[in-house]
């Protein structure tokens, strides 16, 4: 059975243009990786979890911030390795800089008996939509589009 992780896809407004807030996975895996290794801040929802409740719970573990909603559903992607990321928008705003994300402990290298601890994510950023393309999981790439048709619709932009 496939995994199920859920987060948000944080949005503001500047300029007249949405802008997303994207995690970039800490670790030495990711250390060197850019584009299509950011990812909307998520994590596994536990047994019995509701989703959005999962999404709220991991974006503040991730981020140390806790939005506060309205929460648009964004539906669910199925990434690459067969995991399904349940998603909504949330308009707000946070400082990238003021992120603090939970230690995570993992051998390294794998086989090796070796455990280091690394922060989940180990920087935040707000892109405009055209380079949060660029940036994201290919998989995650729909959530973008998706917000964006959300808002349109909220503002009678058909």
């Amino acid at each position: 059975m496939a995994k199920e992780s859920a987060g948000l896809l944080l949005y503001r407004m500047r300029a007249g243009s949405v802008e997303v807030f994207l995690a970039h996975p800490g670790g030495p895996f990711w250390a060197r990786k850019d584009a299509g290794a950011w990812t909307i801040p998520k994590g596994e929802i536990e047994a019995g979890e509701d989703p959005l409740a999962a999404a709220l719970r991991e974006f503040a573990e991730e981020t140390g911030v806790r939005p506060a909603g309205p929460y648009v559903p964004l539906s669910t992607v199925k990434q690459k390795a067969g995991k399904v990321v349940h998603a909504w928008g949330c308009a707000g705003d946070v400082d990238p800089d003021a992120v603090r994300s939970n230690p995570v402990r993992m051998e390294w290298p794998r086989g090796s008996g070796r455990t280091i601890e690394f922060p989940e994510i180990d920087r935040c950023s707000w892109f405009g939509l055209p380079e949060a393309r660029d940036r994201i999981n290919p998989a995650q790439s729909v959530l973008l589009d998706r917000l964006a048709t959300a808002l349109a619709s909220e503002s009678g932009e058909s």
